[in-house]
């Protein structure tokens, strides 16, 4: 049975209720106490107080910012409003990454935002990646009880040396365990955060049947409650990282948002239940063999296709009708010109 979106928006809140309780008490900065940009330095626009930012994507370029710092372990987190509208082939990405030091045997946490045709619903995905394990991709993907674009919402990400949690509005939608299972997967290795919209046409809805159409230009997507909670790298130090953060490991540890209740593990699986719409570990199609850390639970493998995807995807929180606004004349893009994250 599929839920109506106002019995969606209903069960959110009531789940957001169960994570409020115990609010993470963390501290937020501004954006230049943290970060600084990365690319597209003319379409980083910082608020007046310089405690939010918007990044956008036009026909001349995307954008992008990151952590002036690498962090070992943490919580990781930002509020964050979606642009509307026409925004197929718009990828927006909030993630911790190494990339650019170990370019072959990189970590990686992703939240990515993948945007749509209008009059259907923005999708979430989640990966995880550990010592450049890129063709072991553990996907998952989901729709949203809320509207992404009318207001912003809470992103976090925490990482620990013995698990990996991914939050949205405090509440926990997915755990990562680290496990023998995983081995070398698990991400090990200090990274930096990195807030990124760029073009990605070729892939990021319907496989690439759908463009990015820069009549629709500029797209917005709205950054604050900026939170950088974690064992903050001095490269100069000679110390391990695990010696340098040994003190921060363990405030992190005997942190609320570290500690899945069974109230907050109960809320996280019925939001799995109710809005994930992929997961990598029922995809038969991509890999034969599933992983070792995958829990198989055959009522729940019922549900999907051989190819990971539901086979009845829910219903999405309503859009709020908005007018039709006025559009330029089309505009043609090389996208080999377009700034890739």
């Amino acid at each position: 049975m599929m839920t109506s979106p106002a019995a969606a928006v209903a069960i959110f809140i009531a789940l957001g209720a169960i994570a409020a309780t115990a609010g993470f008490n963390v501290t937020t900065i501004s954006f230049d106490e943290g970060y600084a940009p990365l690319f597209g330095e003319r379409n980083i626009v910082r608020s007046p107080d310089g405690r939010a930012v918007q990044i956008l994507l036009n026909l001349y370029s995307g954008s992008g910012f990151i952590s002036s710092d690498l962090y070992y372990h943490g919580l990781f987190s930002a509020s964050i409003k979606l642009p509307s509208d026409y925004t197929a082939g718009v990828v927006v990405a909030f993630y911790m990454s190494n990339g650019d030091i170990f370019e072959k045997n990189h970590d990686e946490l992703d939240f990515e935002f993948l945007g749509n045709i209008r009059g259907k619903e923005w999708r979430i995905q989640t990966n995880v990646y550990g010592n450049g394990s890129t063709s072991r991709g553990r996907e998952e993907r989901y729709l949203l009880p809320f509207n992404p674009t009318v207001e912003a919402h809470r992103y976090s990400i925490l990482w620990t040396n013995s698990t990996i949690i991914f939050y949205i509005d405090e509440i926990p939608i997915r755990e990562v365990v680290r496990s023998g299972a995983m081995d070398g997967d698990f991400p090990s290795k200090p990274m930096s955060l990195y807030a990124t919209i760029w073009d990605a046409s070729t892939w990021a809805t319907s496989g690439g049947r759908y463009k990015v159409d820069y009549k629709y230009a500029p797209f917005v997507s709205d950054f604050s409650d900026l939170v950088l909670h974690g064992c903050r790298l001095d490269p100069i130090q000679q110390l391990p990282a695990a010696e340098q953060c040994r003190e921060a490991e363990a405030e992190i540890a005997a942190a609320d948002f570290s500690l899945l209740s069974p109230e907050k593990r109960d809320a996280m699986l019925r939001f799995r239940r109710q809005y994930m719409t992929y997961t990598f570990c029922y995809d038969e199609l991509r890999y034969p063999v599933p992983f070792p850390d995958c829990n198989i639970i055959e009522s729940e493998k019922e549900k999907f296709q051989n190819s990971g995807h539901l086979r009845s995807p829910p219903r999405a929180a309503a859009r709020r009708q908005r007018p039709r606004r006025r559009t330029r004349g089309r505009s043609r893009v090389d996208a080999k010109q377009q700034a890739d994250a």
